[in-house]
């Protein structure tokens, strides 16, 4: 074997385990990454507790209190 061809190996075969890495590490993050939420976030302003509710829904009552609340527009 000629030392070209054994640098060649080397640099190749870190080029692979790179790969392979930056591979694993894209599965993990698509399988435990963050997902946005459909539900909608109400403030309470009676207790202010913070809580989500359905998308579809206009006015909630608060677990709390039950206190009924607009959703929070950002």
């Amino acid at each position: 074997m000629t030392f070209d061809s054994l640098i060649l190996g080397y640099v190749a075969l870190l080029l692979v385990g790179l790969l392979v890495v930056g591979w694993y590490a894209e599965l993990r993050r698509r399988r435990f990454g963050f997902t946005p939420s459909e539900d909608r976030i109400f403030r309470c302003g009676k207790c202010s507790f913070v809580y989500t509710d359905d998308s579809d829904v206009d006015r909630s009552r608060c677990p709390h209190c039950g206190t009924a609340n607009q959703a929070i527009t950002f």
